[in-house]
């Protein structure tokens, strides 16, 4: 009977003093750092079973559940988490996601990392293909968040820790990216360094879009700030002298080398276009649309090519517009004065070289005298009242002889032109004022 008691009352309380022990075995390392932990307890031996992720954690570990109350015996099956050799960690971008892969020092950096990536990229996903291992370089936590910032400025690519060494690859989200993420790279812990960068710039791309029923000329993309902007788009107002200039450009830097010397001359021959669109992309350019008529089609294409700076590349896809029909001689001379009263036929100061921010104009004007082909035309030059009248004679006279062989390139009969040259003789305004002196100096068709 008394075996009997005696087991029962074993029975009976052995459970409560196992739980008491698994409860202060558990407590002993509550604020130590193990993974995959795990306590046991038969009587009052323990089977203690964990990751740790040093050497120090482990006996530290196992010393706390030795010394937990109640315990008598503990069997060790801890081990070491693993070690990595390089210690590797990425976080690599794409259209939807971005994937934070190879090792974490702990689990929690592991999970700071994991948050500090979705705080930082709004709604895209986090995939989370960290595993623990040992062997992380010393402020590993400090480069890895701080790298993490960086993904956040690219389109698409990688970012890549090998021990205390940095690779990054990929494509900028925006203009301007790279340069800002060199900038933070310089912030990087003590020992980091940059094995290699071959994040990429995003296309530099300026665009501009002739519509003729809107009569808008709409500047999109990307141009340099400051002077060449405020350059560009007043080069743009003197060419286009019909059409209402949008001005949608961005600031942005990464602008290839020569980018106003290309871009000034493309908008002028966008400007010879009845609609038409310009691309200019990195180092090459793309006018595409309709030329008024066949000889300024084969114009543009050759001249796009001959104004490039070497290395630039240019593709011209010039179609000509079908030919309006004819009209009387009446209608003609409105055309020419309506034209006229738009913008001025401008030349090089002090010379009858044409400018070209008047082929636009020119072009139009031939296209009119196209469609009058009963005409007789006479080409007027005029100055102003300024210097020597017999110079500002010869002066209009080359300046009007200019314009009538620009139409006869144009595939006018040179017959049906009269070049003359008025001088001062025949003002419209005051030569007292600038303002009244470049209205005395135009080119006037008078249709006969």
């Amino acid at each position: 009977m008394l075996a009997i008691l005696w087991c029962f009352a074993a029975w009976t309380s052995t459970e409560p003093v196992e739980g008491e022990i698994a409860a202060r075995s558990n407590a002993a390392v509550k604020d130590v750092v193990l993974d995959k932990k795990r306590v046991a307890v038969a009587g009052r031996d323990v089977t203690f079973s964990a990751e740790a992720f040093s050497p120090e954690g482990r006996r530290d570990a196992l010393s706390a559940v030795e010394a937990a109350p109640g315990v008598r015996l503990v069997n060790d099956e801890t081990r070491l988490v693993p070690e990595a050799k390089p210690f590797i960690w990425s976080a690599e971008r794409d259209v939807v996601r971005v994937t934070l892969a190879g090792s974490a020092p702990l689990p929690q950096v592991k999970g700071r990392l994991v948050e500090a990536a979705k705080a930082g990229l709004g709604n895209v996903e986090v995939a989370d293909q960290m595993t623990l291992s040992r062997g992380a370089p010393p402020r590993f936590d400090a480069a890895a968040l701080l790298l993490l910032d960086q993904i956040g400025k690219l389109k698409d690519g990688k970012i890549t820790l090998s021990d205390d060494k940095v690779s990054l690859s990929g494509m900028a989200r925006e203009l301007g990216g790279r340069e800002a993420i060199v900038a933070a790279l310089k912030n990087l812990p003590e020992g980091f360094s940059v094995a290699a960068n071959d994040i990429k710039a995003p296309p530099y791309v300026f665009q501009a879009y002739k519509d003729p029923v809107a009569s808008t000329v709409t500047l999109t993309g990307n141009v340099p700030g400051g002077n060449v902007h405020a350059d560009i788009a007043a080069a743009a107002g003197r060419k286009f002298f019909s059409e209402k200039v949008v001005d949608n450009l961005k600031d942005s830097v990464g602008a290839p080398a020569s980018f106003a010397a290309v871009v000034v001359p493309a908008l002028g021959a966008l400007s010879r276009l009845s609609t038409g669109t310009l691309v200019v992309t990195d180092r090459e350019v793309k006018l595409s649309g309709d030329a008024l008529y066949d000889a300024a089609a084969a114009q543009i294409r050759a001249g796009l090519g001959a104004n490039l700076p070497a290395n630039w590349q240019y593709k011209a896809e010039i179609t000509v517009k079908p030919p309006a029909a004819p009209v009387d001689n009446t209608v003609c001379q409105q055309l020419f004065a309506d034209l006229l009263a738009k913008a001025r036929i401008r030349f090089e100061s002090g010379k009858a070289d044409l400018s070209p921010d008047s082929l636009g104009l020119l072009d139009r004007l031939t296209e009119t005298a196209l469609r009058c082909p009963t005409a007789n035309i006479e080409i007027a030059g005029h100055t102003d009242a300024d210097g020597d009248a017999t110079q500002n004679q010869a002066l209009s006279e080359k300046r009007a002889q200019a314009v009538a062989d620009y139409l006869v390139r144009g595939g006018l009969p040179a017959n049906r032109f009269t070049a003359a040259g008025y001088g001062s003789t025949q003002p419209i305004a005051g030569n007292d004022t600038d303002e009244g002196k470049a209205q005395n100096r135009r080119i006037d068709f008078v249709v006969k």
